[in-house]
């Protein structure tokens, strides 16, 4: 497997996020901080994902064809991560918050609370892998209640 991580996001991708100063600050100008930081935020998105979906397909886009949703979550995860090292913690309270926002809703993913428009996961005969979704209730079984 190729490594993605490093052409995945690109400076534009966090300048929507945080703006270029503090994206300079919290960077410290350090690319292997930055590879780093997203490598971490891919391998965490990967885990709730991986289940149902092609990690691989997702993270080996490019340009226009990313999801704007998994940038948005990882751009929130590696900046977390980078911020955590700041002398300062600059912007930590706003960081926090937003990465505290992805992971809950990562952690949707998994009960099909939450189903992220990327593409499902193929076993060799063509058909979907990972949990099933049930949408609606089961019929009940007795009337106890």
């Amino acid at each position: 497997m190729a490594d993605t991580t490093t052409t995945f996001l690109t400076k534009e991708d966090y300048k929507v996020v945080i703006g270029d100063g503090a994206y300079q600050v919290v960077t410290q100008a350090d690319e292997a901080l930055r590879q780093a930081a997203e490598e971490r935020a891919k391998q965490r998105i990967a885990g709730y994902l991986r289940p149902k979906y092609d990690i691989e397909a997702i993270f080996s886009a490019r340009t226009d064809s990313r999801s704007a949703e998994v940038i948005g979550w990882m751009c929130d995860i590696a900046l977390y991560d980078m911020s955590a090292s700041v002398s300062g913690r600059m912007g930590m309270e706003i960081r926090k918050e937003r990465y505290e926002k992805v992971m809950e809703l990562l952690q949707q993913i998994p009960k099909g609370n939450y189903v992220p428009d990327l593409p499902l996961a193929i076993d060799a005969a063509g058909e979907t892998i990972g949990f099933p979704m049930k949408y609606g209730s089961e019929q009940q079984l007795n009337n106890y209640w």
